[in-house]
């Protein structure tokens, strides 16, 4: 009898590349998505497997599966500034109210729920890295507390879950994550610089660009969040990658890789914008012997590939 997984927010980037590692792992998934920031592009290749199934639902409302579930994948919510500075109400419902529904999905089912956080909970860190300790400097009322309050009373609720209900829970703090299936318009830094260089564009550098990210390939965060969900480790775990290079040397790197003649032009920062951004994965190291193994040169290759390719498809349509 296969296990039976659902994974919500299916449709989107990280969604979909966790739906074919948990069929490629023999399992039965059920994916759902409201497809208001996921695409069915991404997961299409799935349909059509008996161990399949898409449901189009907002978590946001009465969640019901039929039939046994034994663990879920809350992954439902918009990730990019730009979509939850466009849809700030529906992002705050699917932390709260759609957490508040898969946990009750769960508890009935009496199945374990893994939820996604965010390394956006830590906010503006005053601390470097950031470690689960650490509890974080954000601004509720600005324009990102949307989405860091959001995930926050995520796992605030969690918790109550676990500790009052005695419910199966994990909870990852996802940081930096990138590769094939981001979306190119989506606002976040790595996609927009690679789009902005292969269309030979200026490339957009918010601040003096000396903010700095940490990058993590997208299949060492599968892995992480994989052996998260397996481990009895119940509190928050960073997963993400601890090389850390600023938001310039991004851009120059991708400037590099692609050939591209494109220029750098910087532009105000946006409020609230983290200055640092680094994982302490001590605990995921010691925990789930998990670390990264894709260089960040390596995993920028791929992806570089990817928006190609996909840029080659949209022309070739819009030349039929």
């Amino acid at each position: 009898m296969r296990k039976r997984i659902l994974i919500t927010g299916a449709a989107g980037f990280l969604g979909s590349h966790l739906c074919d590692r948990f069929i490629q792992e023999g399992f039965h998934v059920i994916a759902m998505d409201n497809l208001i920031t996921g695409s069915l592009h991404n997961i299409e290749h799935l349909f059509g497997l008996e161990n399949f199934d898409f449901l189009h639902h907002d978590v946001s409302k009465f969640v019901h599966v039929p039939g046994p579930l034994d663990y879920i994948l809350h992954f439902a919510s918009p990730a990019s500034p730009i979509d939850y500075l466009r849809i700030p109400i529906q992002t705050l419902k699917v932390g709260s109210l759609g957490t508040h529904n898969l946990l009750g999905l769960a508890k009935d089912k009496k199945a374990r729920i893994l939820v996604a956080s965010t390394s956006e909970v830590y906010g503006d860190p005053l601390v470097s890295p950031q470690s689960e300790q650490y509890w974080g400097n954000v601004n509720p009322v600005g324009p990102r507390g949307v989405y860091d309050e959001a995930k926050r009373f995520q796992e605030a609720i969690t918790m109550a879950y676990h500790n009052f209900h005695g419910l199966d829970t994990r909870i990852v703090r996802i940081f930096n994550t990138y590769g094939p299936r981001m979306r190119p318009n989506d606002g976040r830094a790595l996609p927009s610089f690679i789009g902005q260089a292969l269309r030979g564009e200026d490339i957009t550098v918010f601040g003096t660009g000396e903010q700095t990210r940490s990058f993590c390939y997208i299949s060492d965060q599968v892995e992480g969040i994989y052996r998260l969900l397996f481990s009895p480790y119940t509190y928050p775990m960073n997963i993400g990658n601890p090389e850390e290079l600023t938001i310039l040397n991004l851009a120059q790197k991708i400037i590099s890789l692609t050939g591209s003649s494109s220029k750098i032009k910087l532009e105000p920062l946006p409020e609230d914008d983290p200055k640092r951004r680094r994982p302490d994965i001590d605990l995921a190291t010691t925990i789930l012997d998990w670390k990264p193994k894709i260089s960040l040169e390596a995993g920028l290759i791929k992806s570089i590939k990817y928006f190609k390719d996909l840029y080659a498809i949209e022309n070739t349509n819009q030349n039929i």
